[in-house]
């Protein structure tokens, strides 16, 4: 053990590679698809470091090419989940007293190990599996992902260091203590980063951990954790527990000894566990602590003074990036009648240009949506748009399933700001717009405010300086995540913490130190190096 008080790395935003033609990242990356395409992998559970399986196998597929299956995982029963609680509980008692410098090493070696020799693969496995682009990628299952691990150690740092003052003859001291119990970590499918984040995030602060990865990412994650491995994580601090939410997550937050969630998914899933918890109040060691970022109906409001090809590249890039399957991505968009008249035409034609098809082709905008049950959500509300009066499908509208689930990028525009498609997410590559006339600003910010019940992010777009004051304010509460001339996508860790209130989850923001304290229960100790030895105050003589 080193008897030293040690600086962290200072962390950098790691940069993001261009895959531009002729490149050798660009030739590396075809080259790892072409492998991942060609495997058919058995993604085991991993309780303890050791791989079970149980028998019962389910598909993952490319939903850009649906017939295809990459691989098949083996979903955990009760035995598996029980024995992962135990495997955490037993993997605690070294890991909790480590030195959180050796804790660290682990997240920084793989954020190494990722930005080299295993760059090619996490990104490759993301592309083949969730259908993103090279670029959409490398800012997730590469670069994201390397900033988590880099700024959360560095984060770490920033707290420990946190330390009370102390009075003459005393020493007071915090000590951030894991939770008591396991932290269950249920990730997304949309993002890698998120889904390696999560868990690790945790672990980093002294938690042992059940992971159980979205069906969907679950190659993506299954290379995740391998990685983990080989940085050294020990046996037993992240479990790896493939399988389906609605049959695990309620074996486990039923348990005496869960302590924690941290999720990313869906504000209805989010409000069952956080009911499930509370029905089990009774049962815990201690309360736990629900940390969740959910949906967003997340918007684009632009003034009279707004840079129209801004605005335009904003709508674009905010809504149909990774088929706008991102928590952050634009999907309500208000524009005064002034600028529209400006953007309209070009906005259509580019949004109708945009290619569409399968990511192993780099010439493709975008890819398809996830699966089946996404594909049939976002034709039904296309269809609700043809139907509703006021509505009209101004790009796109068209959907094919038959090799892929691929949907156009679709623009309607509508006259009520109040309809159904302005409130409620659809997770995919739609976006409703509202023309409003110039005059109106301020009465559109406060529509903007109350038509969603979502908080995550949003766009003010504007050059008179005024309109960007009066929106900032009367859009306060509105999005978690704020953003000045710029699409409401792409928050940076270390730049950017990322989440947003109301139904839009806990707002503990992912990407800083303030995310990390939910994972850590305070300690606060006083010595005192010469205690008193007699009771008696001065104030009770009377001479």
């Amino acid at each position: 053990m080193l008897d030293a008080a040690l600086n962290v790395p200072t962390p950098v935003n790691e940069p993001v590679l261009g895959y531009g033609p002729g490149s050798p990242e660009k030739a590396r990356l075809k080259a790892a698809l072409e492998r991942i395409s060609k495997e058919t992998v058995e993604i085991p559970c991993v309780i303890g470091g050791e791989r079970v399986t149980t028998g019962r196998l389910e598909p993952v597929v490319m939903p850009h090419r649906h017939r295809h299956v990459l691989g098949h995982f083996h979903c955990a029963d009760a035995d598996v989940a029980e024995r992962a609680v135990r495997a955490a509980a037993d993997a605690r008692r070294e890991w909790a007293t480590m030195r959180w410098e050796d804790r660290a090493a682990v997240f920084l070696r793989a954020a190494e190990l990722l930005a080299t020799t295993w760059r090619d693969t996490l990104n490759a496995a993301t592309m083949a599996g969730q259908s993103k682009t090279a670029h959409q990628a490398e800012i997730d299952a590469a670069c994201e992902l390397i900033d988590f691990w880099r700024f959360n150690v560095h984060f770490a740092d920033q707290l420990y260091r946190q330390q009370p003052i102390s009075s003459p003859g005393v020493w007071n001291q915090t000590d951030l203590r894991p939770l008591e119990g396991f932290t269950l970590a249920l990730t997304p499918f949309n993002f890698t980063a998120i889904a390696g984040n999560l868990p690790t995030a945790s672990a980093l602060m002294g938690n042992t951990v059940i992971w159980k990865p979205s069906e969907s990412q679950m190659v993506a994650a299954w290379h995740t954790y391998r990685l983990l491995e080989e940085a050294g994580l020990p046996p037993g601090v992240i479990n790896f527990v493939p399988g389906f939410g609605h049959e695990l997550a309620p074996m486990f937050v039923d348990h005496p000894d869960f302590a924690a969630l941290h999720f990313t998914g869906s504000t209805e899933v989010f409000r069952s566990l956080w009911k499930r918890t509370a029905a089990n109040l009774d049962r815990y060691k201690s309360f736990p602590r629900l940390v969740g970022e959910t949906g967003g109906k997340d918007f684009i409001v632009a003034h009279p003074s707004a840079d129209p090809q801004a605005v335009a590249t904003a709508i674009v890039r905010g809504a149909f990036e990774f088929q706008g399957q991102k928590c952050s991505a634009a999907s309500r968009v208000y524009v005064a009648r002034s600028v529209w008249a400006q953007i309209e035409d070009e906005l259509i034609a580019t949004i109708d240009a945009l290619k569409v098809g399968d990511v192993a082709d780099f010439s493709n905008f975008m890819g398809a949506v996830i699966k089946q049950a996404a594909f049939d959500r976002h034709a039904a509300a296309i269809a609700e748009a043809r139907e509703t009066p006021g509505m009209a499908i101004r790009a796109g509208g068209q959907t094919d399933g038959r090799e892929g689930w691929f949907v156009r990028p679709t623009l309607i525009t509508t006259d009520d700001p109040g309809v159904r498609l302005m409130r409620d997410e659809l997770f995919g590559p739609i976006v409703t717009v509202h023309v409003y006339p110039d005059a109106a600003w301020s009465e559109m910010l406060r529509v903007v405010d109350a038509t969603s019940p979502y908080a995550l992010t949003g766009a003010v777009f504007a050059r008179d300086r005024g309109a960007i004051v009066e929106a900032s304010g009367a859009l306060r509460h509105a999005a978690g995540n704020f953003y000045v001339n710029d699409k409401p996508t792409g928050a940076v860790v270390g730049q950017q913490p990322f989440g947003g209130a109301r139904a839009s989850g806990t707002d503990d923001k992912a990407g800083s130190a303030l995310n990390l304290l939910r994972f850590v229960a305070a300690r606060t100790i006083k010595e005192t190096f010469v205690p008193p030895t007699d009771w008696r105050y001065p104030f009770l003589r009377e001479a």
